[in-house]
């Protein structure tokens, strides 16, 4: 989401540092070679930006810039306490940059007001038309005319919040910005971290907001955000006393939120959330950029994915590369990479990602350094191979349809059934969990966790392929498209794509105590869409009780190989708790709910011929 959820109650370290802390070789290495400066650097407006800058001792030769801007502080703050590591990667901070780090307009020693995704401006007439863009457009200036030995070149990265304000760093245009690096970043809030396809993430967003909110004023501070004591380690239950989402302030918050409260009071894709969605505004941009994310981000994928196709599509000119990775949110910048889960991935590939990617992309613009770099890598699993292409999605990949048959069949060959379905009761009262285990996070591990238990339940419908003969492969989007009919006037829909292991896979290293490979159901990609927005997330619509409905969705992009001996499976279900809010399955604002609001209903979705449910797929 805003920050990497593993550590999402501490909130102390950007996402760029949340994977892991800092070597004493390398606290000892930036104290003995760095100087570090603060200053208060003036934005057109008056407003002033707490900037922590770090200065490579040695100054017989210029240096670049490297900056990262964000929301969750510059820390530690004071002119002889120093982070323990710098940049990116360590590859950075031993080949000599000038660090910039920036607290972002209304948060920590900043001032201002903040802002979720600053609403970006496409005119500035006046001094006080300020966004992240003019924000970064007045930080580089000052950079380049006030720090000694610097080379006239900047480069800025970031992942997830500071993600997007790298994204906003391209809106400068300032021609000093050489390089840029938007990694897992949020491209439209309502998109990426507080609705999928208008179904709200629940526990996502629950946890995050008192950690993030230390200000709601213009008074800069050093004071952190606080932490909710849940009383329990199992979030399935706490969410499920909680009640209505309505009951977040009734019980906890207290109306005392007022980012909470804005998630609250727009439901629907609204004014609100197109002012925040800043894929609008990518055009005429002509600084050279690497956009990163992870194959298994469960929060940001849409925003790494979309912010690449954006660009490319906008500025076509431009260098634009894009790196997909076996990864959760940020992964790629810390550790190896090797596995999520009881998945393997056949190797690091974090370490490999660092070095020949990011390290070398940001060397080649800012250094002059030799590069060969492909427009597009992305690391394919199933088989665990990094794979080159010249555009993302790859052109040589075929849209066919892979359906949902009577009997809980799925096969690339259409319906031949006249009058087919399969039908459930969804109970919102006994919603589906998300995972097989008990937390209290938006745990990573699910996106590639083993689905059996789902698959057992009577609420869950179950569709695979045969066992295949050979290879298939998947490369790009998937959208669902259902034809269902329902005993209510809204319900949820979850799709999930799933990779069945044979009965004769062998455990591997990471394989954790009490799970089997052998048949294991790993779940490869996933997606919710709340009913009543399927003709637009800007006008909810109700269904029409026991009336066949389309609803189509996206399911957001892969890359992935299904073995040959392998099953494809497809499950869909209407609950996926406490990971999305529960739909009261009535059509109404179900932010307004009550606990009473929540009915079962019986759905279902139909397999015939002239109601064919699929999956639009591209196949390699």
């Amino acid at each position: 989401m805003k920050r990497n959820l593993l550590f999402a109650l501490s909130l102390m370290l950007s996402a760029l540092c949340s994977y892991a802390q800092p070597n004493t070789s390398d606290a000892e290495y930036v104290k003995a070679n760095y100087q570090k400066y603060e200053y208060q650097i003036p934005m057109r407006d008056g407003k002033k930006l707490f900037t922590s800058v770090y200065v490579p001792k040695d100054q017989s030769k210029k240096y670049p810039v490297m900056m990262d801007r964000t929301p969750y502080s510059v820390g530690p703050y004071g002119p002889d306490a120093y982070k323990g590591t710098l940049g990116p990667s360590p590859l950075f901070l031993h080949d000599g940059y000038i660090f910039v780090y920036q607290d972002v307009r209304g948060r920590f020693m900043s001032e201002g007001i903040f802002e979720e995704m600053t609403p970006e401006k496409e005119v500035h007439k006046t001094k006080n038309d300020v966004d992240e863009g003019t924000d970064t457009y007045d930080t580089i200036d000052w950079l380049i005319k006030n720090l000694p030995n610097n080379n006239g070149k900047v480069g800025v990265w970031g992942i997830s919040y500071p993600g997007f304000f790298t994204t906003a760093s391209l809106l400068s245009r300032h021609p000093a910005l050489a390089a840029a690096s938007p990694q897992a970043p949020m491209a439209d809030l309502y998109r990426d971290d507080a609705f999928h396809n208008g179904a709200f993430m629940l526990v996502a967003n629950f946890g995050f907001y008192p950690g993030f909110t230390n200000r709601q004023d213009d008074k800069p501070t050093q004071r952190r955000g606080g932490r909710l004591s849940y009383g329990t380690e199992d979030g399935y239950e706490f969410y499920m006393n909680m009640g209505s989402v309505k009951n977040s302030n009734d019980k906890f918050y207290k109306d005392t939120i007022r980012l909470w409260n804005e998630m609250l009071d727009h439901p629907n894709y609204d004014q609100h959330w197109k002012d925040r969605n800043v894929l609008t505004h990518l055009h005429d941009i002509k600084t050279p950029t690497l956009v990163t994310g992870g194959w298994y981000d469960a929060e940001d994928l849409y925003g790494a994915i979309n912010t690449y196709k954006t660009l490319v599509k906008e500025n076509p000119n431009t260098p634009i590369y894009f790196t997909m990775g076996p990864w959760v949110h940020g992964g790629w910048s810390r550790g190896n990479g090797d596995h999520l889960g009881d998945v393997e991935f056949g190797g690091p590939t974090g370490p490999f990602y660092r070095e020949k990617i990011e390290f070398a992309f940001f060397s080649h613009y800012l250094k002059g350094t030799d590069m060969d770099l492909p427009k597009v890598s992305t690391f394919e699993t199933g088989v665990n191979q990094w794979k080159n292409y010249s555009v993302w999605p790859p052109k040589e990949a075929e849209e066919k349809n892979l359906y949902l048959l009577s009997g809980g069949k799925l096969s690339f060959d259409a319906p031949a059934a006249a009058d087919s379905f399969d039908e459930f009761v969804s109970d919102p009262n006994k919603p589906v969990p998300f995972y097989n285990d008990i937390t209290l996070d938006m745990q990573r591990e699910y996106m590639t966790g083993d689905q059996r238990f789902a698959s057992r339940r009577p609420d869950v419908l179950t569709y695979q392929t045969d066992v295949l003969d050979k290879d298939v492969t998947l490369a790009g989007n998937i959208w669902a498209d259902l034809k269902v009919a329902i005993t209510g006037t809204d319900a949820d829909w979850v799709v999930k794509v799933i990779d069945v292991y044979p009965d004769s896979a062998k455990n591997n290293q990471f394989t954790t105590k009490g799970s089997y490979m052998s048949n294991y159901e790993q779940m490869v990609r996933s997606e919710a869409m709340r009913g009543k927005f399927r003709n637009g997330f800007d006008k909810p619509e109700p269904f029409v009780p026991g009336k066949v409905t389309p609803v189509n969705f996206e399911l957001q992009d892969m890359l992935h190989t299904f073995k040959k001996g392998h099953r494809i499976m497809v499950q869909v279900q209407s609950t996926w708790f406490p990971l999305i809010d529960r739909n009261t399955q009535q059509f109404q604002d179900i932010m307004k709910a009550k606990d009473t609001d929540f009915k079962k209903e019986t759905h279902r979705v139909y397999t015939s011929k002239d109601h064919p449910s699929y999956l639009k797929v591209r196949v390699m």
